[in-house]
């Protein structure tokens, strides 16, 4: 295909010595003509920047960035959006490794869509699978890479408060790790909400459909992500930014009555995590009490897949 559109690969970068050695050669073997490899180093403080600068000296392709002060991961993709050249921005994670032809597979994908449904926004989902520690492996399929490409309010709705239309694929959301779309969207759309330090990949994601956006994926697995855990990633934070999300779009909960449903949500899922079960039954009675359809359908569609994914994660060793 006509290789003439710069792309921009963005690496956010912290802490990562011992992986973003992977995640820059996994960018630089694209086979892609003209590429643009951004690494923004969010102030790491474990010699990564000096780690990094090793492997871009003989790549004229490759950008080293180094913020002075840690902002987070929604921080540093701002700056990659801000200090991109491309036609397209993608971004690969620094403990991820993504395959030769995925820049290529997800610019096809985006072109595709433009062609048949005109200039209406559009981001695009590799799939993937992630890898456990004990050798867990799990498969990340893309949201819309298959049945009717989901558009919209409905994808705004699946977000934030679960409600699932059959006629989509919903796949494994929308992670920023998986992301491409144009420079000008993400810049549109004002980029990702610094504020949040968790879900800031849904966050832009519910923008996006209700600026009426669409959700396509790939259908090839494209990336490989190794799962690791990091303060971060706390039941804590999760909670705060889930909510934070929740409060951000109070109006259109509103407007469809789901406020209260969205913003207790993400309660019980920090009792699940933090194992206070009274707490949880509590809470979902509450939830249940205003929204029974929902919350059941919600509960039972997701809890029995948690908890295998939890037994299997949590397995000493998968043979």
């Amino acid at each position: 295909m006509n290789q003439s559109e710069r792309v921009t690969i963005g690496i956010t970068c912290f802490n990562a010595r011992d992986t973003i050695g992977n995640a820059i050669r996994s960018a630089q073997s694209q086979d892609w003509a003209d590429l643009e490899i951004l690494v923004v180093d969010d102030a790491s403080t474990d010699g990564s920047p000096e780690h990094v600068e090793s492997f871009i000296a003989d790549d004229p392709r490759v950008r080293l960035v180094r913020h002075r002060r840690n902002g987070g991961a929604a921080t540093a993709r701002n700056t990659i959006i801000e200090v991109a050249t491309g036609d397209f921005i993608v971004f690969f994670d620094d403990d991820d490794e993504s395959a030769a032809n995925r820049v290529m597979l997800q610019v096809a994908a985006i072109k595709a869509f433009e062609a048949s449904n005109g200039s209406r926004p559009v981001a695009c989902y590799a799939a993937g699978e992630r890898i456990y520690p004990n050798g867990h492996l799990k498969p990340l399929p893309a949201i819309g890479s298959a049945g009717k490409t989901p558009c919209g309010t409905d994808v705004a709705d699946y977000l934030l408060f679960y409600r699932r239309r059959p006629i989509y694929f919903y796949g494994s959301g929308t992670p920023t790790c998986a992301l491409m779309a144009r420079r000008e969207l993400f810049r549109k759309l004002g980029g990702f909400d610094a504020s949040l330090k968790r879900v800031e990949d849904v966050d832009f994601a519910i923008r996006l459909a209700l600026a009426g956006g669409c959700f396509i994926g790939t259908t090839e697995k494209l990336f490989v992500q190794y799962s690791t855990q990091g303060s971060d990633k706390s039941p804590d934070a999760n909670r705060s930014a889930e909510v934070a999300v929740a409060k951000k779009h109070e109006g259109y909960l509103r407007s469809v009555g789901r406020y209260h449903y969205a913003s207790h949500w993400p309660n019980l899922r920090y009792h699940h995590f933090k194992r206070q079960y009274f707490r949880f039954i509590a809470q979902f009675l509450l939830i249940v009490a205003r929204n029974p359809i929902l919350a059941t359908t919600h509960l039972l569609a997701t809890g029995p897949k948690r908890l295998r994914h939890e037994r299997r994660m949590n397995k000493r060793n998968i043979q």
